[in-house]
């Protein structure tokens, strides 16, 4: 099975990994290989292609960016680990659906490695603790390739989220890792994560490559 490339952006704008995600995609050929990028983003409301305006709230200051990646509205923001996996789903023989459990049983597992308990929502894509959003997925794939991902809460400020009905529902709370008692390094978490998607899509997989930079 083909091994994953790791890349370590640190802190971006939105619309530059957005566009680099999708060059990538469009140029990639069967011996391309598959790639994870760990971030954060400035702060950032995106829409997805299903996301209503009403949805949206109030932006005031924070740019608003209509996506192509699947779901809704959401917030990105500093402290949050944001996980773009670029895949050729084709090669690895994985569905659409396969992929979006792969994500979530990834975050659950790494949940667990802190004491905390996760769980998916066959009516909501993501990750919930208690009831509150942890997670939020959204993939786009064309022609058996994907790009975009997933977003784990670490220690953010989550006012942002109130001007929006997250993820389309106007009552669904959202929390963090801080907000749960877990204080961790987010270079750490990156790796964790990684290694359990790793876990996920390849269980004999025999390691990962790291890179720094895009």
């Amino acid at each position: 099975m083909h091994n994953i490339l790791v890349r370590d952006l640190g802190v971006c704008d939105y619309a530059p990994v957005w566009q680099a995600m999708r060059e990538l995609s469009a140029a990639r050929t069967p011996a391309t290989p598959d790639e994870i990028w760990l971030l954060q983003h400035t702060p950032v409301f995106t829409l997805g292609l299903n996301a209503k305006p009403e949805h949206l709230l109030a932006a005031d200051t924070i740019p608003v960016i209509h996506s192509d990646r699947g779901g809704q509205v959401t917030y990105h923001g500093p402290g949050q680990l944001v996980c773009y996996v670029l895949l050729d789903l084709r090669r690895r023989g994985l569905g659409v659906r396969h992929l979006v459990s792969a994500l979530e049983q990834a975050v659950i597992a790494l949940l667990a490695g802190y004491g905390i308990t996760g769980e998916a929502r066959a009516d909501a894509p993501g990750v919930y603790v208690n009831g509150a959003k942890i997670a939020a997925l959204g993939l786009r794939v064309r022609q058996g390739r994907s790009y975009h991902g997933l977003s784990l809460n670490v220690a953010m400020d989550l006012a942002p989220f109130a001007r929006i009905h997250p993820c389309g529902y106007s009552d669904l709370r959202v929390t963090d890792l801080r907000s749960l008692g877990v204080e961790t390094d987010m270079n750490k978490l990156g790796r964790q994560l990684h290694a359990h998607i790793e876990a996920q899509l390849n269980p004999a997989a025999s390691g990962l490559q790291l890179a720094v930079g895009a």
